[in-house]
């Protein structure tokens, strides 16, 4: 009898540590719990370690974690009368783990629901366009919509994407023309732009060219317009300073000495092959005079008397003035040389650079409508979403 009573007594310990232990439960971190005992709501359980009352408690585990919620593909018409596909994602969280286990059946399908309906609404009222190019307006719109429904269920609605707007049939076909006639025509007013500036660094160039051309010949001739003026300066320097030496060596000459080179004249003009040689009675008043203009004296001493040149007329340095060495000339010319090969070095130069400038140009010209041609001929892309 004592080990039957032992027996039940250990059984009864056992089921009522069983039934302690059923009552623990753990809520992680992410987590709220509601405690509900015989179908009335107690209170809400925190993260960590709880203790329910056993077989008539029921903990309902919230989530609050941020939940993504993906709103099905569907076709809209928009306001300009084009069908178009379009779906989305939400972005939810639950603030309020009362309301959205109590207040709504299952705030996952609410909120989808709530969302395509809502969605349908705003891409009514736009255009396809507008649809196309104000994404951010749209997902703007539709969370603030979203977020005022939903917070009588105790979820938040954090953002919303559109992540899908597909034209349908014709609409999709109409929109790949229409894109493929602009990329032509901004490639066709790009090449025409390219060759527009092309011929305008061309004509520039060859412009240039012509300037740098003329400059050069003008630059020739001065030059050689210089020479010519230093060539006819020293000609002249030196039959004047022939003519000085002349009038200075005549002048000891006297009366008996201009006879003599009168005899000498008459010589030579007899030493001709004419037959007869006809002289002016006044021939030797001429060759009087022609002495006088020499610088001939007639006070001079008779011949073989020695004269002092430079007291009569002074230094020949003094008469002649400064007369140019052969090295002097040689320099003169040098510098004069130099200076037509450096010019004419600088114009080839110049025209080189400009002819290297409209080579570059006009590749980067033949690159560019190549790129161009090569984006013509790549598939149309789809329009954007």
């Amino acid at each position: 009898m004592a080990i039957v009573d032992l027996g039940l007594g250990l059984v009864i310990t056992i089921a009522l540590i069983l039934i302690f232990i059923s009552g623990v439960t753990i809520i992680q971190p992410y987590e709220q719990g509601l405690w509900i005992v015989l179908g009335r709501y107690r209170k809400r359980l925190n993260p960590g370690f709880n203790w329910v009352y056993p077989l008539i408690s029921e903990v309902i585990r919230m989530d609050l974690r941020t939940q993504v919620l993906d709103v099905p593909r569907q076709e809209v018409i928009t306001k300009d009368n084009s069908p178009t596909n379009v779906d989305a994602i939400v972005y939810v969280r639950v603030i309020d783990p009362e309301k959205a286990y109590f207040e709504v059946v299952n705030y996952h399908v609410a909120t989808i629901s709530l969302s395509q309906t809502t969605l349908r609404s705003v891409v009514g009222d736009m255009e396809l366009d507008e649809i196309l190019y104000n994404r951010d307006f749209i997902n703007t719109k539709l969370r603030d919509i979203l977020d005022e429904a939903t917070d009588a269920w105790g979820v938040k609605v954090e953002a919303v994407e559109i992540r899908e707007v597909d034209p349908v049939g014709t609409v999709k076909e109409a929109m790949e023309e229409q894109t493929s006639a602009e990329r032509k025509r901004r490639a066709a007013i790009l090449i025409a732009d390219g060759q527009k500036k092309a011929a305008i660094l061309e004509a520039e160039g060859s412009k240039q060219a012509l300037i740098l051309n003329a400059e050069g010949i003008r630059q020739s001739k001065i030059l050689e317009s210089e020479g010519e003026r230093v060539s006819k300066i020293l000609v002249a320097q030196g039959e004047s300073q022939g003519l000085r030496i002349l009038s200075v060596g005549a002048v000891p000459l006297d009366k008996k000495a201009i006879s003599v080179l009168s005899m000498d004249m008459m010589k030579k003009m007899a030493e001709g092959q004419a037959t007869k040689i006809i002289f002016p009675m006044e021939i030797s008043k001429m060759l009087n005079q022609v002495g006088q203009y020499l610088g001939a004296s007639t006070e001079v001493p008779e011949v073989g008397e020695t004269v002092d040149v430079e007291k009569i007329v002074g230094k020949a340095e003094d008469i002649l003035g400064p007369i140019p060495n052969p090295e002097e000339l040689r320099r003169e010319v040098e510098k004069i040389e130099e200076a037509l090969v450096k010019e004419t070095e600088e114009t080839v130069m110049a025209g080189e650079s400009l002819k290297e400038k409209a080579v570059s140009d006009k590749s980067d010209i033949h690159i560019f409508k190549a790129e161009e041609e090569e984006s013509s001929a790549e598939p149309e892309g789809s329009p954007e979403e």
